[in-house]
């Protein structure tokens, strides 16, 4: 099984657990790396290497919150070196909600790294634009009906 690792600035990564737990339960092979204030670099690389600790032979799949922040560029130096592990920037509740389920799947890494990029961009919803979308879908239903013949 893939082993997920969410890293965030301050308690984020947490909180998206807690967060899935509501909708999974209790979840294997789960982990949150927060940074902290007064933190560096070496504190996150110390706590991916705890984390570590857990990984099954499947790898790893880091869902980190902002691409060049600093949970990104630790977990940049930690994968580079490991063929079996990855990071998508970005993360949220829908795309994690969809990974942990294409996971419990029995998804590989490549397929929960897709997963993630593509729940992660979809989740992202504008009311207005759903709003004028079903008011012009409603507007061409009753067209339809205006036909004479």
């Amino acid at each position: 099984m893939v082993t997920i690792v969410i890293a965030s600035h301050g308690n984020f990564s947490e909180a998206l657990i807690g967060t899935a737990k509501m909708i999974f339960g209790n979840m294997e092979n789960v982990d949150s790396v927060t940074f902290n204030p007064g933190e560096g670099a070496e504190n996150l690389l110390e706590k991916y290497m705890a984390a570590s600790n857990y990984f099954d032979d499947d790898g790893a799949l880091f869902l980190v919150d902002l691409f060049g922040g600093s949970p990104y560029n630790a977990a940049s130096r930690f994968v580079a070196r490991r063929e079996n592990m990855e990071i998508v920037t970005g993360v949220n509740l829908p795309m994690l909600v969809e990974v942990l389920g294409r996971r419990m799947a029995g998804g590989t890494l490549t397929e929960l790294v897709q997963t993630a990029k593509q729940a992660g961009a979809e989740g992202i919803k504008s009311f207005r634009e759903i709003f004028a979308r079903q008011k012009m879908a409603d507007f061409s239903k009753d067209e339809e009906g205006d036909e004479l013949g």
